[in-house]
């Protein structure tokens, strides 16, 4: 059965030496949870300019559904400037004071929340007082949705206690092995592994999920009722790695919102991250029968050494 999920926050463009390239964590999680067949609406906030009508555009044209998309008449769309004059260390300045960081909140909005099965948010849209009190009404009024915080931690875009408060609201945490590190150090939770990790921030914010995602190594989750599981990744030919995490991220919570097994949940979440790395940018099309024949076929596999003891069979 179709889920109903609401992903706040960001849309914008990354201003690359090659072109813009629209992006934003919660516009891709909630293209790719559209392609597995959810009812994933985006819900964010774009200037009433060139850029923001290009995006709108193309929202359109990727069939996600618009009606949560405002319009700022001040404010410019959200853009990411991006310098590669060291191609080892891009640098990515993320603009302020754009239109996503006056997300308002509407009578609309509480209605779908108070109906969405899901609710997807990151730090990113949290960085004013404006977008950060509709995001926390939405989420007081999303009683029945698993609230999915996916972290993005973006530089000089959070603070410990917009983290902090963040897991207090969450049900299901996803993060990848360098925020893993970060919060470790910044929230003193002083856990050796991984694991140990992942069952101290379930035990301090009461989450039921946490999930750490090692790129092409796969990924690790631990649930409060003391499951864990570990599917490693997948060996294939990589364009770019744009909208690869938003994709697991997307094909994960599919399949627990389905009740699947944490083990599934990996597998489906792993599969969908590596299509998209095969594919230019991060929207590129997938249909559900390219990611059923690729679940069904032999890969090699990137594993994390110390995370092979909780490798699960494959379950189909």
């Amino acid at each position: 059965m179709a889920k109903a999920i609401l992903a706040y926050g960001e849309t914008l463009w990354d201003l690359l030496p090659s072109g813009a390239a629209l992006g934003g964590a919660p516009f891709n999680f909630a293209y790719r949870a559209s392609s597995l067949g959810d009812r994933a609406i985006t819900v964010t906030r774009l200037g009433r300019d060139a850029l923001g009508r290009e995006a709108f555009h193309r929202i359109g044209e990727l069939g996600m559904d618009t009606r949560f998309v405002q319009w700022d008449e001040t404010a410019p769309t959200g853009t990411v400037e991006v310098d590669l004059s060291d191609p080892n260390s891009p640098d990515f300045h993320i603009v302020p004071g754009v239109a996503y960081d006056n997300i308002e909140l509407t009578e609309e909005l509480l209605i779908a929340a108070s109906q969405a099965d899901c609710l997807c948010f990151g730090t990113l849209a949290q960085r004013t007082e404006r977008a950060r009190l509709t995001l926390q009404a939405l989420l007081a009024e999303a009683g029945r949705a698993v609230k999915l915080l996916d972290v993005n931690l973006r530089k000089e875009c959070y603070t410990a206690g917009s983290v902090a408060s963040s897991l207090s609201e969450a049900d299901v945490l996803k993060l990848n092995d360098q925020e893993a590190r970060e919060l470790n150090a910044m929230l003193e939770i002083r856990a050796g592994a991984i694991p140990a990790f992942a069952d101290a921030m379930m035990d301090r914010w009461r989450l039921s999920h946490c999930v750490v995602t090692f790129g092409e190594r796969g990924a690790f989750a631990a649930a409060a009722d003391g499951e864990k599981a570990y599917d490693p990744g997948f060996k294939v030919e990589m364009e770019d790695t744009c909208g690869s995490g938003d994709a697991f991220t997307a094909g994960f919570i599919h399949k627990l919102l389905q009740g699947g097994s944490l083990g599934e949940c990996l597998r489906l979440g792993n599969a969908l991250g590596a299509l998209v790395a095969t594919r230019e940018g991060g929207t590129a099309p997938i249909a559900l029968d390219e990611i059923r024949a690729f679940l069904e076929g032999r890969f090699e596999r990137i594993a994390q050494p110390e995370l092979r003891r909780f490798t699960v069979a494959d379950e189909g």
